[in-house]
């Protein structure tokens, strides 16, 4: 999900794990090292301003998309409570580089969405956001009638995406542009 050009959440914390103040990470991130190599990272909770705070350790669970991770100066499970519902920032120019044929979720964002109808390909709208609870969502305005729609990004609705073309293509179920 995006905030705003300055930063992309990578991750919500969700509780306090034991006692002395680790905290479990929901991902909402293909690179695991960001809850694993230590370093700066950003807090926000809600809309207020991002705070900088050092991460010094994490690990996965295994079977699972969730993390453990310990914050410089978090000691104790009450402090680690107070962190719940907050997420986890990185800035847009801090993404890791890709492979020729990848790209980052960020660079969805103002894409134009087509569709094929007739053997044609007609804009329908275009991606304003991204929303990643359980599974990726992107949120579309439809040019007709300015209604927001959630696509799931998964390849047999989304077949292709032309990031150098500004594009990409969907082929959604019948009744999903109308709900």
């Amino acid at each position: 999900m995006i905030i705003n050009s300055e930063w992309l959440i990578v991750g919500l914390i969700t509780s306090s794990h034991g006692i002395n103040g680790q905290v479990k990470v929901k991902s909402l991130s293909d690179f695991e090292e960001r809850f694993l190599k230590p370093g700066m990272r950003w807090l926000q909770k809600e809309n207020e301003s991002p705070l900088e705070i050092e991460l010094l350790s994490g690990f996965k669970q295994p079977g699972k998309g969730t993390f453990i991770v310990k914050f410089l100066d978090i000691n104790t499970r009450n402090h680690a409570e107070q962190l719940k519902k907050f997420k986890i920032l990185v800035k847009p120019d801090k993404l890791p580089k890709l492979k020729k044929e990848e790209f980052h979720l960020l660079e969805l964002i103002n894409l134009d969405v087509k569709i094929s109808e007739n053997d044609e390909l007609k804009i329908i709208g275009k991606v304003i956001n991204l929303e990643n609870e359980k599974n990726n969502l992107l949120v579309i305005e439809l040019f007709k009638n300015q209604k927001k729609v959630l696509i799931p990004f998964v390849r047999e609705i989304v077949p292709l995406v032309d990031i150098k073309n500004n594009f990409l293509i969907i082929n959604p179920p019948n009744g999903l542009l109308e709900l």
